[in-house]
């Protein structure tokens, strides 16, 4: 007991849920991890598909069996016309627009992807994106509402 004595002991409930916004940043943010590894990957000469679990069915039996697939990952980023990387940040498919009128960010080359992409990922932990995000998981909903 005298272990416990040096602690401080505090009576907290645990939360539940997160809230809405903190899940969407989340949601990014691991999107923005995917890319990151994607880039890493590529510049290595390599290749970045993660591993998730899918239930099929079997066609013969009609029985539900539980596979390890390989995650498809789109590129975020595009060489544009004048030559220059351009990386354009999604939530789900939509587009982030980052400035008015604005959606890419211009990279000068592929090594600075990297760089850019862990910028864009601190921003959008530090809640510097939450309006975009907000805005884009608006018209989200409204699709469906129709």
């Amino acid at each position: 007991m005298s272990a416990l004595n040096g602690l401080k002991l505090v009576a907290v409930k645990r939360p539940q849920t997160a809230s809405p916004i903190v899940q969407r940043r989340n949601k990014l943010s691991n999107q923005l991890w995917e890319q990151i590894e994607l880039a890493r990957a590529s510049a290595e000469g390599k290749t970045f598909a993660p591993i998730r679990l899918r239930n099929v069915k079997d066609k013969l039996t009609g029985e539900r069996k539980t596979i390890e697939a390989a995650k498809r990952i789109k590129q975020w980023w595009f060489v544009a016309e004048s030559g220059k990387v351009c990386l354009q940040v999604r939530y789900g498919t939509r587009v982030l627009e980052l400035a008015k009128g604005k959606n890419s960010i211009e990279v000068g080359s592929g090594n600075e992807l990297l760089a850019v992409l862990e910028t864009v990922k601190k921003c959008v932990e530090n809640g510097e994106m939450d309006t975009q995000i907000e805005a884009a998981s608006a018209a989200v909903r409204e699709r469906f509402s129709h």
